[in-house]
């Protein structure tokens, strides 16, 4: 018995792991922005990346400038939750920007972003830039995965895979659209969740 009750928590642990463990929120508020391929009409796109609706997912693994591609959602938010699934590969360079006060030029001298970059070693996955980062042990490539973001005045904090990331309190920006970023390799996002506070 204790045997099998060891093995189904190896799997449930690989599970977790694969797949992310936080569970898809549920309740009053939420407004879904992405839902398997659906959900373009949500944002605007700015910059040249190939965005598409495919396999489920909205995804982009191009660009055909050096600038930066993001889907701007068309509605703003002051303190919010967020919550996405994303899959990305080995050279993925993306992120999830909130409170956007600059909505021509999307960086993070005018927005918060939640970093997905497995390569950088200054600005890791699940990272907050600025101010805070993430320990580089957090994992993107080649899994799906699952990031939880809330801000609430000056307090942040992010969960990756249901792990604490950041917790940090900072007042630069205060309100503004999300988006999605993409700078290289492959991103795809299959669900992204918004609930105003």
């Amino acid at each position: 018995m204790k045997t099998i009750f060891s093995a189904t928590a190896s799997l449930l642990l690989i599970a977790c792991a694969l797949c992310g463990c936080a569970g898809q929120p549920s309740g009053p508020g939420w407004i879904t922005l992405i839902d398997g391929a659906n959900g373009l009409q949500n944002f605007t796109q700015l910059g040249s990346a190939n965005w598409t609706a495919i396999n489920g997912a909205i995804q982009a693994d191009k660009k055909t400038t050096a600038e930066t591609g993001i889907l701007l959602s068309k509605d703003s938010y002051k303190d919010l939750e967020v919550y996405a699934e994303f899959w990305a590969d080995e050279e993925a360079n993306s992120g999830i920007y909130i409170r956007v006060m600059n909505q021509k030029v999307v960086n993070t001298r005018a927005a918060y972003e939640i970093q997905i970059w497995d390569k950088s070693p200054t600005m890791a996955t699940a990272s907050l830039m600025p101010p805070a980062k993430a320990a580089p042990t957090f994992k993107a490539a080649g899994h799906w995965n699952t990031m939880e973001i809330s801000a609430r005045g000056p307090h942040m904090t992010v969960k990756m895979n249901g792990e604490p990331a950041v917790d940090v309190n900072d007042g630069a920006f205060t309100s503004g659209p999300i988006a999605l970023q993409y700078n290289s390799g492959t991103i795809k996002f299959r669900k992204v969740m918004v609930r105003p506070l």
